[in-house]
C-alpha cells in the first residue's frame, strides 16, 4: 500500500513540475504538440525508472557501504548522463523524425534538474529499493501527465480568440499556473511525503 501511495503522491501531489517547478525547459519548450510531449514525457519517464533502480544500490552499497559520501553527485550524473545517451541512441535510430522534433530537448534530458533532484531525494527519503522505482516510475508519470495536458492546452490555444498582448508565452505562462493551482487542490488528498 505504501508503494501505491508513494505513485500517487509523485503523480498528482508531489508533481515534480508543479510543485518543486523542475523541469520547466521542457515543460515550456516541447509542450507544443501532444506527440513530441509523450515522446519527451516517455523518455523522461524511462530515465526516472531506471535512475531510480540504478542509484538506489549505488548509494546504498557503494556510497554508504564504503563512506564515499563525496562521490554520490557524480556517480549520480554518471548514471544519468549514461541513461540519455542510450535513449538517445535508440531514438536515433529507431525513429529519425522524432528526434529530428525532440532537437536540443533530448540530450537536455541529461540537464533536467528534476532527474537530479530524483537522484539526491531517494537517499534522503529513505526509501527501499522497490519504494525508489515506484518513486522514479511516479515522478516520470507525473512529468508526463502535466506535459500532455500542457500540450493539449496549448494546441487548442491556437485556435482560440486569445489577446494580441497575452499570446506566445504570456498564455502559456498563465497556462502553467493554472494548471499548477489546479494539481495543488490534490494536496490534501495523500499525506506529502
Amino acid at each position: 500500500m505504501k508503494i501505491v501511495l508513494i505513485l500517487l503522491s509523485a503523480v498528482l501531489i508531489n508533481n515534480f513540475v508543479l510543485r518543486y517547478f523542475l523541469g520547466i525547459c521542457p515543460f515550456l519548450g516541447v509542450t507544443g504538440k501532444i506527440s513530441s510531449s509523450l515522446a519527451m514525457g516517455f523518455s523522461t519517464t524511462f530515465v526516472m525508472t531506471l535512475t531510480a533502480a540504478i542509484v538506489w544500490p549505488i548509494n546504498h552499497f557503494v556510497i554508504v557501504g564504503l563512506n564515499l559520501p563525496f562521490l554520490e553527485y557524480v556517480s549520480d550524473i554518471l548514471v544519468i548522463a549514461s541513461l540519455v545517451q542510450l535513449i538517445e541512441m535508440f531514438i536515433r535510430k529507431t525513429s529519425p523524425a522524432l528526434y529530428r522534433s525532440l532537437g536540443i530537448y533530448l540530450p537536455l534530458i541529461t540537464t533536467n534538474c528534476g532527474i537530479f533532484f530524483l537522484a539526491l531525494s531517494i537517499p534522503m527519503r529513505n526509501y527501499s529499493f522497490f519504494e525508489s522505482v515506484a518513486f522514479g516510475f511516479g515522478a516520470g508519470v507525473g512529468f508526463t501527465l502535466v506535459m500532455l495536458i500542457m500540450a493539449g492546452i496549448r494546441e487548442e490555444l491556437e485556435f482560440a480568440d486569445v489577446p494580441k498582448c497575452l499570446q506566445g508565452a504570456s498564455i502559456t505562462l498563465i497556462t502553467a499556473g493554472l494548471l499548477a493551482l489546479v494539481f495543488m487542490g490534490f494536496t490534501g488528498l495523500i499525506g506529502t511525503s
